[in-house]
């Protein structure tokens, strides 16, 4: 191999498809993150719920929380093969590209983290991409079928859980509980500063068991099923209905505790919220193929390219996010949070302006800020 890298992906060699997953996914983490700075801690839900913060709260529990980070996950693993394959068209060693990449992530990571949000992804997916440069991105295509076989094996939780909860004790009066985080409620910017980087390594280590979820992508990846959409349609349908209906059926316990309707044991609440997590997973495979299928269907009518320009820039798309909630939700800015309506609120203008900021510089054939600032340290003036 040549020691010669290619330049960063250009706007020409782009598939549809995972811009398009990234870009609308943004939507989820900003209803995500928006919650949890709202009620400064995890899952970010009102606690008491009344109203509509009741459908709000069944509804973010149902479909957003801890259901959009397996998306990214999935998509970080295919972005790696796909980075991998280019170079190794041109007669380069990827690895080159792969590791400069990824140990930038985890700069910008560690930067994001202290800035601006503890519950940063982008450290953690360096690290992940590190692990899977060297581990599992030039394995063979036997050897990556194993992936197959661990979500398998998980799925015995899927039944194991639910006969757990259905033993325990449903009369005990519990509900939701936010886990605190005290960066999200410090009340000033210099003592957030300290209260993140504190709160960044263990956040950042309890997102690395993802390597199965990103292990999963670089498989997905292997067989280009999102550039060829139309020749994986019914894996697509399947892998939608399948993995959305877990995420749905695991998830619902849970979600009804949430808007305020079971109120079991706590022992059970426990329970319940594991389940809610580990079903959580499945629904990353299930949003991909929806929203591919969706995609192969709405190009046709030119409808989602503002979308899919911000999926090109989702680096700058989440980066801009975690400022605004910065700004919103802060005690020592503009205070806001509390309030469920008010988060999802912001949670969908913030997404909107994301999306018409993204369609603007697509227009002008220009990157985001933070996706030039990392090609630039990745593969120099190239």
């Amino acid at each position: 191999m040549t020691t010669t890298t290619l330049g960063p992906t250009r706007r020409s060699e782009r598939a549809l498809a995972p811009d398009l997953i990234r870009g609308a996914m943004l939507l989820f983490i900003a209803l995500a993150n928006a919650g949890n700075c709202a009620f400064a801690g995890q899952p970010g839900l009102d606690p008491d719920p009344h109203g509509i913060a009741r459908v709000l709260n069944f509804g973010l529990s149902l479909l957003v929380d801890s259901r959009a980070y397996p998306v990214f996950a999935i998509m970080f693993g295919y972005g790696l093969v796909q980075i991998a394959r280019r170079q190794e068209r041109a007669g380069a060693d990827p690895r080159r590209v792969l590791v400069r990449r990824n140990a930038w992530l985890v700069g910008f990571g560690l930067v994001h983290a202290g800035l601006l949000y503890f519950g940063d992804f982008l450290g953690a997916y360096g690290l992940l991409g590190l692990a899977a440069t060297f581990l599992l991105v030039r394995r063979t295509d036997r050897f990556h079928r194993a992936v197959l076989w661990l979500w398998g094996l998980q799925s015995i939780y899927l039944v194991v859980l639910p006969v757990l909860a259905a033993t325990h004790d449903w009369s005990g009066g519990a509900g939701l509980v936010n886990s605190p985080n005290p960066s999200l409620a410090a009340d000033s910017y210099r003592a957030s500063i300290g209260d993140r980087l504190a709160e960044w390594p263990a956040h950042t280590l309890s997102v690395l068991p993802a390597i199965v979820i990103v292990w999963l992508g670089i498989w997905a990846a292997r067989r280009r099923i999102l550039e060829n959409v139309d020749q994986h349609r019914t894996l697509l349908v399947r892998t939608a209905v399948i993995g959305l209906g877990i995420a749905v059926l695991g998830g619902l316990p849970y979600a009804l505790v949430a808007a305020g309707v079971l109120h079991p044991a706590a022992g059970t609440v426990d329970i319940l919220a594991l389940l809610h997590d580990v079903s959580g997973e499945y629904a990353g495979p299930g949003y991909i193929a929806a929203l591919a299928l969706l995609g192969a269907r709405l190009s046709r009518t030119g409808r989602v390219g503002a979308v899919a320009a911000l999926g090109q820039r989702s680096l700058s798309g989440y980066l801009l996010q975690s400022v605004c909630w910065l700004v919103l939700f802060a005690p020592f800015a503009l205070d806001l949070g509390g309030h469920t309506a008010f988060a999802v609120l912001a949670a969908v203008g913030v997404w909107l302006a994301s999306v018409a900021l993204a369609a603007g510089l697509h227009r002008r054939d220009h990157p985001g800020p933070a996706e030039k600032v990392l090609r630039r340290l990745t593969y120099g003036h190239r």
